[in-house]
């Protein structure tokens, strides 16, 4: 047996805290434990105390416990993110982020080092770091290990960001007043409008820019890139990335072992929604959700309920808690709930998952969240797209453009009810042509994660490939 396979890397995983980028780390924890990995799964305190909350664990229950008792090497840890527990995250978006990007390093540093003092069995080979934090390359190199950057949104936007340079020689960086030009400069894609750029390269707040800049400039140090996304899905951008560093399309990494047919019964205790959209006719409800970090204005919500009584579709909405952007708390028009009280059904939570394999669903209202939009295309389910901010804007294009597996909720953020009746119309009529498409991109998912297809094939080569670094630095 060859040196190599004989390794068993010991890799140290460290989300960016916040719920989307959470649920991938955790499926490609599992992932590469099963394929013999010794996995260290760090989670802040805070977000371990929310999930705690939110799953009923007591505050020292590891949420990896069921993957010890199927023999896979998980460990799990909890560290400070800088803040105390009571400092509220959400509100102090900022200062948080601020937080992340120095405070939390420290934490990280010290973590790793006590944890490489510990002389652990197997020791610690390697980093698996968010591409959005900003320290992965000086904590690898200090600590003489691989430097794995996990990218979670779709290698477009990571595409975009690498060829910043080019969107500002080209005077299309941070400019939103140019949505008729079309960019054909970038490597890897065909045609992007400047509107269709994720939000950091329009006219978003300069800190954020800042930040967002500096977690691109660590990820390009990387020994690997490795992304939540699929070879067939974006062929060509994934050639161009391939071409500056080696990048793996390993994706997705979300839930994929389950049918329309199970979901009530096998995947999810029974719940109130769940009894809810059992007595829904098949593919007749529109589910609405738009994140937990998407705020909308009151107007918003005001037009796209009023949208909602027009189209007279049957619907479940979450609506969180949610800070407005005029501070306020989102409500729904006076006597929304009552007129739709035989049609619809406001939750302040459900599980995604569940919901989108329902039978009963047929359309999904989705701010165009990576995870959201890789969960609806498993689940077989056509969107109308609502973007806000960050990725989500390029995800839209992903989705009405190059798949044609959604629509468009509005144009340029201008909300119009009628529009809004229209574009939920379409999604619900069953013979639409995106319905027909997300059959076909279903598979290609499937096939990706099937034996010997992309996804399966690049996890294998990810693995040797950082054996063999494994080995060079030893």
């Amino acid at each position: 047996m060859e040196l190599k396979e004989q390794i068993q890397p010991h890799a140290v995983l460290i989300p960016v805290p916040f719920q989307g980028h959470i649920n991938p780390f955790t499926h490609l924890a599992m992932k590469l434990a099963s394929r013999g990995f010794t996995i260290t799964f760090v989670n802040t305190e805070s977000t371990h105390e929310r999930i705690a909350k939110a799953h009923s664990h007591k505050d020292d229950d590891n949420p990896f416990s069921h993957a010890e008792e199927s023999g896979l090497d998980i460990r799990y840890a909890r560290i400070s993110d800088g803040f105390p527990l009571s400092f509220d995250r959400r509100a102090n978006a900022s200062q948080f982020m601020i937080g992340l990007t120095h405070v939390f390093q420290a934490h990280v540093d010290d973590f790793i080092e006590n944890l490489v003092l510990s002389k652990p069995n197997p020791p610690v080979s390697c980093i698996i770091a968010d591409s959005f934090h900003v320290w992965g390359s000086m904590i690898a190199k200090k600590y003489n290990l691989i430097n794995v950057s996990f990218w979670t949104e779709p290698a477009t936007a990571l595409t975009v960001f690498y060829n910043a340079d080019l969107l500002k020689r080209n005077g299309h960086f941070g400019r939103h007043d140019k949505y008729d030009d079309t960019i054909s400069y970038i490597p890897g894609i065909q045609a992007i409008k400047p509107e269709d750029l994720p939000s950091y390269c329009q006219d978003a707040d300069p800190n954020d820019i800042k930040y967002v800049f500096k977690c691109i400039e660590d990820a390009q140090k990387a020994d690997i890139v490795i992304g939540n996304t699929v070879q067939e899905l974006e062929s060509s951008t994934i050639s161009a990335l391939q071409e500056q560093q080696p990048f793996y399309a390993i994706g997705p990494l979300c839930p994929t072992n389950f049918t329309k047919k199970t979901i009530s019964t096998n995947l999810l205790p029974t719940t109130d929604y769940t009894n809810w959209l059992n007595n829904r006719q098949d593919g007749t409800v529109l589910y609405i959700s738009f994140g937990s970090l998407v705020n909308l204005s009151k107007q918003d919500i005001l037009e796209i309920a009023q949208g909602i009584l027009i189209s007279k579709v049957s619907f479940i909405w979450v609506l969180r808690h949610n800070i407005l952007v005029s501070g306020e708390r989102n409500i729904l028009p006076l006597g929304f709930e009552e007129e739709t009280a035989d049609r619809g059904l406001v939750v302040p939570w459900c599980s995604q998952l569940a919901v989108l394999s329902h039978p009963a669903v047929g359309g999904f209202l989705t701010h165009c969240g990576w995870n959201s939009i890789l969960e609806s295309i498993l689940c077989k389910v056509p969107m109308v797209c609502f973007p806000v901010i960050g990725d989500q804007l390029t995800n839209r294009k992903l989705v009405v453009d190059d798949w044609r597996i959604g629509v468009n909720l509005c144009t340029r953020g201008l909300i119009r009810r009628e529009v809004v009746a229209e574009n939920i119309g379409k999604i619900m009529n069953r013979s639409d042509e995106s319905r027909k498409n997300i059959d076909k991109t279903k598979m290609l998912l499937q096939n990706a994660l099937s034996d010997e297809g992309s996804s399966d094939k690049n996890l294998n080569q990810f693995i040797q490939d950082m054996k063999n670094k494994i080995l060079q630095k030893n």
